[in-house]
């Protein structure tokens, strides 16, 4: 029998709305990938050496190159990670692939901290170097904080256009950069590198071994931001390639260019004098130290500007890492899907872009008024990062044995075989690592320790009053769900 009926004129006829749906567009490649993940963690140098010296003294190159092997391990379980699983998400979306919703969700919580106070303190380093041109902009706190907020809120406004607008800015000024850092490099060890020299101030101004380890906890700071270019898997064209090729070359140019600056800052300056006149612009008191009067006048301000310039970059791809990040926890139901709305017009995720571009800007604001507000910015930074560094080792080894048949198009090497199943030593070393660097935060840092944690408690809170007002199970996975148009 066939169904002829119609409606009559005086009849309403119920349709649905349709809601359209976006994805985030691929428009990156390998330069765009490169440029916003050295911006973020190359552009560390230009404050996380000042951190260090401040505890590790002339032990500053040795701790920096033990996080370098941290750094190591963990791009390359970031490589084999994202090429296995190309979505935004980075850490997050390893651990809810490896476990469940409730650990990716966790994992992906600790991230935002991280990304926050990449913002923060990025964009708080800025007018420090900027201080060459205008001294009350290294000199004073109030214009500095005022300067740095503006920073953020500039770059929220840009952002909100989309990431397509932005990566040649990125690419630009990371050529540049790059050719700057490597050029003082060279000219540092010609004109200002003596064994002898360098020797005395390392063994003379050896730190306390509580001082030594401390300092390899904050000397991860400067390795970190490795997630920006897992954040952006999703924009990227053939990412499976293209992003742990991004990873190697990055590796490759962060451990050159941090071994060389950390040993030419200290053929420059005793480690005091890096410690109390240039903490937060150490790049520039190399500038300013180096012997002939010429190359001085050239290098100061064009490490002022270049410096400003990548603290930008790193500030910008904070911004893109997060606004992904919540993109992604969003289409997964891990947060309230209005964080991972997409604007009609630009196609981003700009309600998170907005809301943790005020978040950013609000733990700014202690700079006003706190002396220490640099270094708790840091140690809170590591914390966050090294939580999230930990559950991205420990999804890898879970994926290896909870999900072997996945493919692997970039495979870890050196592995131990375990129950009949691949572990890469890289892994496991960095989870070990990684988990006792946090934990000496932990310890020794009241300030990221309370903060931290009250951060991790609101956020599970949050998670657990979400999840059971949408009917979903704290830990099955409640599947994909597009962001909607905003």
């Amino acid at each position: 029998m066939h169904n002829n009926w119609r409606p009559k004129p005086a009849d309403r006829v119920f349709r649905p709305r349709r809601i359209k749906r976006y994805r985030l567009r691929r428009v990156l490649g390998i330069p765009a990938l490169f440029s916003a993940g050295y911006g973020n963690v190359g552009s560390s140098i230009y404050y996380a050496l000042g951190i260090v010296v401040l505890v590790a003294m002339g032990a500053t190159p040795l701790v920096l190159g033990i996080a370098g092997i941290l750094f190591i391990f963990t791009a390359l379980t970031y490589a084999e990670g994202t090429a296995m699983l190309p979505e935004a998400g980075g850490s997050a979306s390893f651990a809810r692939h490896g476990f469940n919703d409730a650990i990716g969700f966790t994992a992906g919580w600790a991230l935002m901290l991280s990304y926050i106070v990449t913002i923060s303190i990025s964009a708080y380093t800025i007018p420090p170097y900027l201080g060459y041109f205008w001294s009350p902009f290294k000199d004073s706190a109030i214009v500095g904080t005022a300067v740095s907020m503006g920073i953020v809120f500039f770059l929220m406004m840009i952002n909100v256009i989309g990431v397509k607008e932005t990566s040649f800015i990125n690419i630009g000024a990371a050529i540049i950069d790059l050719a700057t850092q490597v050029s003082l490099v060279v000219i540092g060890f010609i004109l200002l590198f003596n064994p002898v020299v360098l020797l005395h101030r390392i063994f003379d101004n050896w730190p306390t071994f509580d001082n030594l380890i401390l300092g390899i906890a904050l000397a991860a700071i400067a390795y970190t931001g490795i997630e920006t270019m897992s954040q952006m898997a999703e924009e990227t064209r053939q990412p499976e390639k293209k992003v742990p090729r991004s990873l190697v070359m990055m590796i490759f140019a962060v451990l050159v260019i941090f071994a060389g600056i950390s040993l030419v800052s200290l053929s420059a300056m005793t480690p005091q004098e890096i410690a109390s006149d240039w903490s937060r612009d150490p790049i520039a008191g190399i500038a300013a130290n180096l012997p002939l009067v010429l190359l001085r006048d050239v290098l100061k301000p064009l490490i002022a500007v270049l410096a400003g310039t990548i603290l930008l970059i790193a500030t910008n791809a904070g911004l893109m890492g997060i606004s992904r990040l919540a993109f992604s926890l969003g289409s997964h139901r891990l947060v309230p899907p209005i964080m991972s709305r997409v604007h009609q017009r630009f196609k981003t995720p700009y309600v998170s872009i907005i809301l943790f571009s005020l978040v950013a800007i609000l733990i700014l604001s202690p700079g006003f008024f706190a002396a220490d507000v640099f270094r708790n910015m840091g140690t809170l930074y590591a914390f966050g990062s090294l939580l999230a560094f930990m559950f991205a080792h420990a999804s890898i080894l879970s994926l290896r044995a909870r999900k072997p048949e996945l493919p692997r198009p970039f495979k870890l090497g050196w592995n131990l075989c375990f129950r009949g199943y691949e572990m890469p030593i890289s892994a496991i070393l960095g989870l070990v690592v990684t988990l006792v660097i946090w934990l000496i935060i932990m310890i020794t840092q009241p300030y990221s320790r309370w903060v931290g944690l009250a951060w991790m408690v609101v956020g599970l809170i949050i998670y657990a009053i979400y999840r059971r007002r949408s009917g979903l199970s704290l830990t099955q996975s409640a599947g994909k769900n597009l962001p909607k148009e905003g």
